[in-house]
């Protein structure tokens, strides 16, 4: 599946960078006269000054951090308790294969709506039933980790016969809003015994 947020961004977010560029490049010619030095303090100098000013606000607000399937993490293979991980012990296998993302920025807060879509392929020891998929959204800048969470996601798989689609979402990934594009978004599933807030501790002391 893939997200119709994903793939139909609002317009503006997808040529703002482009368009802050080409009004750039425009205003900066007009800046100039017959190969001369405009003087810095002069009102047209002034007016381009801020229209810059104004790009940049405008490609901040525009700015929605991708979402990564962290390596590694896209697939979960369900053995139950045998020690044998042959096909004829497989119960189940879970994989992820398609993300995106939504993003709302209200005084100083980043608010992203992350989601995934995958599907649960029945093993030759597979009962149908419920499956508990463990699904961890993390979101990183430099070392520090601002937000990490695990939830384990219930999914009915009642044909033994057939894969399971799925959809998960978690639209509360909330954030401090970054001055710069330096935020990194990663989901997966996550089998860890740690805490979300241990977790998160232990990597911010890394």
């Amino acid at each position: 599946m893939k997200s119709e947020t994903q793939k139909s961004l609002p317009f503006y977010q997808l040529c703002a960078p482009f368009c802050a560029m080409i009004f750039a490049v425009g205003l900066s010619g007009c800046s100039t006269s017959g190969g001369g030095t405009v003087d810095p303090n002069s009102p047209k100098a002034q007016a381009t000054a801020e229209a810059q000013k104004r790009i940049t606000a405008t490609e901040l607000l525009a700015f929605c951090p991708t979402v990564t399937i962290r390596e590694g993490t896209s697939v979960l293979t369900n053995y139950g308790k045998s020690s044998d991980k042959t096909p004829e012990n497989l119960i189940y296998q879970a994989s992820i294969s398609d993300q995106t993302r939504s993003c709302q920025s209200t005084d100083g807060t980043m608010t992203m709506n992350v989601a995934v879509a995958g599907k649960i392929v029945p093993g030759a020891k597979f009962s149908p039933g419920s499956v508990t998929l463990p699904i961890r959204v993390a979101v990183i800048q430099g070392t520090d980790v601002l937000y990490s969470k695990l939830i384990k996601q219930a999914v009915s798989a009642t044909d033994s016969g057939a894969a399971t689609q799925f959809v998960f979402n978690d639209p509360n990934v909330t954030f401090p809003k970054p001055t710069v594009q330096n935020i990194q978004v990663f989901i997966g599933f996550d089998e860890g015994p740690q805490s979300t807030d241990t977790k998160a501790k232990s990597k911010k002391k890394k």
